[in-house]
């Protein structure tokens, strides 16, 4: 989370508020909502943000989002 988080603050300087919220009973969960929209769901099969591909498709969502607002 913490890696992911400082490369979207890279690649989106003082444009973004990211938080997280640890689950300490249950673990898997690993969710990016942009403008209130799921891009991405480890629980839904995306897995972790771990691929070049992966990290591109929140970036677009993220574009278009600030696109848009």
């Amino acid at each position: 989370y913490l890696q992911l988080k400082k490369k979207l603050e890279d690649e989106f300087p003082g444009r973004l508020d990211i938080c997280g919220e640890g689950t300490p009973q249950v673990t898997g969960f690993f969710e990016v909502t942009v403008a209130g929209k799921l891009v991405h769901s480890k629980k839904g099969g995306d897995g972790f943000v771990d691929t070049e591909s992966k990290f591109l498709k929140l970036v677009a969502a993220i574009k278009a989002a600030l696109a848009q607002g």
